[in-house]
């Protein structure tokens, strides 16, 4: 185990003095040599229907994973996997039940976000499962086609617990999704991919942060793709679709191809853009998701590497050498996204960021889930402006439901056209604001709430994050 660094924060200035520094810190014990292997696909989980209901059977346990050459490495998995879970792959209007049972030896709760339902359905701190119990959210799936993924949500363990593996990515189809000349074979030209960074001891998983690490975010130096160090893909010479999800607890990633090349951005958290917007680079924060096309026709055996270019490390490792077996063409038209009128919001919301001394406030107060901070009609339309008084990054997160962003720093002309589709998680840098339009539907409940809250696990964990009903 490395050292523990604890700082005293003694005044706002040394706070903004610590979190102004950058990078992160090293672990000096040495790991053992990376395991080379291909892109690890998670499996897509069977259901079992039962009087209608397709039923997705969950096991969480722990597990032992190789990321290493001769060293297996303490994880959180599920079923037959040993690190990260099964994809559940879901349709508009299917009725699922998604049965978690918890062979764990800590309380868990797993949360299924960006999945648009019922606050008991949500799996929110509220919804806890102790060892050796079980819970089953069900629900009617109510949503367009969108990348959503499940995690836990336990109050001041959260970030701990998806540092350990224990993640997975939910697909919605519906309809239109699949009438679309994309590709959607799955894990073949339609490929899952969770981005983390991890730190490692002797081969061992280490969550450790420091107070400075809680402040910053914990960083990792050793990157990971679907639970592979470096991985290589072996793809066709076609058009490629990437799912990817942010899945690290407080990264920020700036992707990118190792030639520059130019790619397209299909989808954003909850669902399709309008049309396809071209970018070199794709910013994601903790939590984010986007669908991005690479056109990939021209490249037979030629290899590249899927980059982040703000650590200049490698997620990915491609390699295009096999023919196309079936071709797609990226259609000029997505969808049709509903117009906004930020002139039928009836009113705006203030959630303003602050922190110090390791624990952090939104409007004053942290988390405290014996209280309701806001009380939202059904059906209102509403701005609400997210302001991040301090010099460090944040982002921020609406369970159960998606906005449009509508402004950056009080400008609509800076909303960037890759962020105008439907999200659920929107970058909020350091001293910048963003205002977002938002209207809850279908679902009410007085006294159960759901949450929103900084999507950096350290800082949620640490008290960005409050709680709002319904009614």
């Amino acid at each position: 185990m490395h050292r523990r660094e604890f700082l005293v924060f003694s005044s706002v200035a040394s706070l903004l003095f610590v979190t102004g520094c950058g990078g992160s810190s090293s672990r000096s014990s040495a790991n053992p040599t990376v395991k080379t292997s291909a892109l690890p696909i998670p499996g897509l989980l069977k259901p079992i229907t039962k009087n209608g209901v397709q039923h997705y059977d969950m096991d969480i346990k722990e597990a032992k994973h190789a990321f290493f050459e001769g060293k297996l490495t303490d994880t959180f998995a599920i079923n037959d996997s040993t690190y990260l879970g099964p994809t559940l792959l879901l349709q508009q209007g299917d009725r699922v039940s998604i049965n978690y049972k918890n062979n764990l030896k800590e309380t868990i709760t797993m949360h299924g976000h960006g999945m648009h339902v019922p606050p008991t359905m949500d799996g929110t701190a509220h919804q806890a499962i102790a060892p050796s119990q079980a819970w089953s959210p069900q629900y009617t799936v109510n949503q367009k086609a969108c990348t959503n993924w499940y995690h836990p949500h336990t109050m001041e363990k959260t970030a701990e617990q998806v540092y350990q593996g224990l993640a997975g990515l939910i697909i919605v189809e519906d309809d239109e999704s699949r009438a679309l000349d994309l590709p959607k074979r799955y894990g073949v030209d339609d490929i899952p991919l969770v981005l983390q960074d991890r730190f490692f001891t002797d081969g061992q998983i280490d969550y450790s942060p420091t107070m400075r690490e809680i402040m910053r975010g914990y960083v990792g130096d050793t990157f990971i793709a679907n639970g592979a160090i470096e991985p290589t893909l072996d793809v066709e010479a076609k058009e490629i679709r990437f799912r990817i999800l942010n899945g690290s607890n407080s990264s920020i990633y700036e992707l990118g191809f190792s030639d520059g090349r130019a790619f397209k951005q299909i989808a954003t958290d909850n669902g399709f853009l309008e049309q396809a917007v071209e970018i070199t680079r794709l910013r994601l924060s903790p939590a984010e998701r986007a669908e991005i096309v690479i056109d990939l026709s021209s490249d037979k055996n030629k290899s590249l590497s899927f980059n982040d270019y703000k650590q200049n490390k490698t997620f990915l490792n491609i390699s295009v050498n096999k023919d196309a077996t079936q071709i797609t063409r990226l259609p000029n038209k997505l969808t049709t996204l509903e117009t906004i009128n930020p002139m039928a919001a009836v009113r705006t919301r203030p959630f303003v960021f602050t922190g110090s001394r390791g624990n952090f406030q939104i409007n004053g107060k942290s988390m405290d889930m014996k209280r309701i901070d806001e009380r939202v009609v059904l059906g209102e339309t509403e701005i609400w402006e997210v302001k991040n008084n301090m010099m460090m990054d944040h982002n921020f997160h609406i369970h159960a439901t998606n906005f449009r962003l509508i402004e950056r720093n009080g400008n609509a002309a800076n909303v960037a056209e890759n962020e105008k589709g439907y999200k659920d998680v929107v970058f909020v840098p350091a001293n910048e604001s963003v205002k977002l339009l938002i209207k809850m539907v279908d679902y009410t409940n007085a006294t159960v709430p759901y949450m929103y809250h900084c999507h950096f696990l350290e800082h949620e964990d640490r008290g960005m994050m409050g709680q709002f009903v319904v009614v």
